[in-house]
């Protein structure tokens, strides 16, 4: 069903102000790191953050899922019911990557950030050694993102 105007504006500015986004509808963000363009489904409630990409049998080459906490801390992540083997940067408040991680698919094994981490990016396996992109690197666009709790 198309959209009216009036409701394609609301949508587009409850997104840029962060407002309620309909529930059930994902979030997907665009930034950048490196050279490289990422098209992320976005993770900000709890809810969304510990289901993650659990049941999902494919993941697009460019595109992931971000996890956005409410603070800056200690996360971890494991693979439960995931099915897609994946690698996830640890990334600080600044957008910084802290560490990368690889992560088999239904392991429960703990991948944790090497220090406090504001968010989390989970890409294909080996998505970020094929690109270039290590610790220290730079994420750009994520000031946006905010999680709600």
């Amino acid at each position: 069903m198309p959209l009216s105007v009036r409701s394609a504006l609301s949508l587009l500015l409850a997104l840029m102000w962060g407002s309620a986004w309909p529930q059930g509808m994902p979030l997907f963000a665009e930034f950048g790191i490196n050279a490289q363009r990422v098209k992320a489904e976005v993770a900000r409630t709890p809810s969304e953050r510990q289901t993650g990409l659990m049941h999902r049998k494919t993941l697009p080459a460019q595109q992931g899922m971000l996890f956005v906490y409410p603070h800056s801390d200690s996360h971890c992540m494991w693979m439960k019911n995931t099915l897609i083997p994946l690698s996830v940067a640890f990334i600080d408040a600044r957008g910084r990557i802290l560490n990368i991680e690889d992560m088999q698919p239904g392991t429960r094994d703990y991948h944790c950030s090497v220090s406090p981490a504001q968010y989390a990016l989970e890409m294909n396996l080996g998505w970020f050694h094929g690109n270039g992109i290590k610790s220290g690197d730079k994420v750009t666009g994520l000031e946006q993102l905010q999680a709600r709790e």
